[in-house]
């Protein structure tokens, strides 16, 4: 049974990269493989990405740049990133429109607007958002929860390199314990990094769940959580 319709997937510009590549083509087709695992059980899918891989505004502010410039070109990776996964999702047969927070012309994509990305959606497209909310001073996390209440998302997924959210940093204490649910409420009271708390308190004022996962070892995890499979942690 399907659990969600429409879903908005955010995927940080570190998910895409590795140790030999910026943008790792391996990764971006697995990333591929699970999106079009969704849209074959006619699940609408929207992408918002991040810019890390390539620039992270904050730690350029860290080394001296003005933070404003620094977020700028921050929100211009993740229109990279974006037309990276636009690309592969062409090659793979897949229709695709990408949305930025930035105006940006020369037909390199088109500005955000949510009633054009639900009506992509509903034929089928996947719509790649990107430069975050498309103002300085806020995470691509913020933007994520931002643009799935603008789609009317049914879930928010957020895709890292562990399976939810732990009591601990399981990397680094392998009894952590995973959540399998969690509250808005103690998420932000907990001040857990898994996304920032303006994000976090978005998504509880519009009643938007969020899903912790990862797509790292299984292409198929999301299609099974959407298909009601205890996955990852929801929080709600």
């Amino acid at each position: 049974m399907i659990k969600y319709k429409r879903i908005l997937l955010k995927l940080s510009g570190e998910a895409l990269s590795s140790e030999e590549h910026t943008i790792d083509p391996e990764i971006l087709s697995n990333v591929i493989k699970s999106i079009k695992s969704a849209l074959v059980e006619n699940i609408e899918v929207a992408i918002v990405v991040g810019g890390g891989n390539i620039f992270r505004g904050s730690a350029l502010a860290n080394s001296g740049m003005d933070r404003i410039t620094g977020d700028h070109m921050g929100m211009l990776a993740t229109v990279i990133n974006a037309l990276a996964i636009s690309d592969a999702c062409k090659r793979n047969n897949i229709e695709s429109v990408v949305m930025s927070g930035l105006a940006i012309g020369g037909g390199v994509c088109e500005s955000a607007n949510h009633n054009k990305a639900k009506k992509a959606l509903s034929k089928g497209k996947v719509v790649i958002f990107s430069a975050g909310t498309g103002s300085p001073c806020f995470t691509t996390d913020t933007g994520a929860a931002l643009r799935g209440i603008e789609i009317n998302a049914d879930m928010l997924f957020k895709a890292t390199k562990v399976d939810g959210i732990y009591s601990e940093d399981p990397l680094i204490n392998s009894d952590a314990v995973r959540y399998e649910a969690i509250s808005y409420k103690e998420a932000i009271e907990r001040n857990l990094k898994i996304m920032d708390m303006t994000a976090f308190t978005l998504c509880q004022d519009h009643g938007l769940k969020i899903c912790v996962f990862s797509m790292l070892n299984n292409t198929n995890t999301l299609l099974e959580i959407i298909k009601g499979k205890p996955l990852g942690t929801i929080v709600s």
